[in-house]
């Protein structure tokens, strides 16, 4: 009998304790795609110290120091992600499906995934979605790979809550998700069992 492959687009990742890879390590990352060619997701819990959202829209040219007092206050208090280390230079944002270009890739009914100057110059004036994160960088993996990481008892998958990835908790993500999912990350092993 042959089974057909499980691909975990539209849900979480969640980094196992003592995973091993720093940059990963407590992450949670939302899987906007995956197939057999491989998998690409965002890390929604590690913001960036810098740049602020607003140094970032002045920086590519969206606005001028000038106009940083006429930003909306949402995003003026929002924060730059990490989103992975492939393209880290390489700007996307996470958002709500009341928005939508010709280039938004939606992901499934409540998250949309976006990565042009047009959605951050919307964000910028206060004509984006209503909730969106923005990220530097995406976690990529090759085909296969994801699903070896996971049988290795790398990660953890969970159905995802739109709620967490635009959460301003940072922090509390990683154990709201162990939470939901009964789990007390203190009390696992890192180690695979065999039988």
């Amino acid at each position: 009998m042959i089974t057909e492959p499980t691909y975990f687009e539209g849900q979480f990742l969640v980094a196992m304790p003592h995973m091993g890879d720093t940059r990963f390590e407590n992450t949670v990352i939302f899987i906007c795609a995956h197939n057999e060619d491989g998998a690409m997701g965002f890390i929604v819990n590690r913001p960036l110290p810098s740049p602020t959202p607003i140094e970032f829209f002045v920086k590519l040219g969206l606005i001028t120091e000038l106009d940083s007092p006429k930003i909306p206050e949402k995003v003026a208090n929002s924060e730059l992600n990490t989103g992975g280390p492939v393209e880290p230079g390489r700007g996307f944002v996470l958002h709500s499906a009341d928005y939508s270009s010709e280039t938004t890739l939606k992901v499934n009914d409540q998250v949309s995934l976006t990565a042009t100057l047009e959605i951050l110059r919307d964000i910028a004036v206060g004509k984006g979605p209503i909730d969106f994160l923005m990220a530097l960088g995406y976690s990529g993996w090759g085909a296969g790979q994801l699903e070896d990481e996971i049988a290795a008892n790398g990660w953890l998958t969970s159905q995802h809550c739109p709620e967490i990835i635009y959460s301003r908790d940072h922090d509390g993500k990683y154990h709201q998700i162990m939470r939901s999912m009964g789990i007390d990350p203190r009390l696992i092993s890192g180690e695979t069992g065999h039988a």
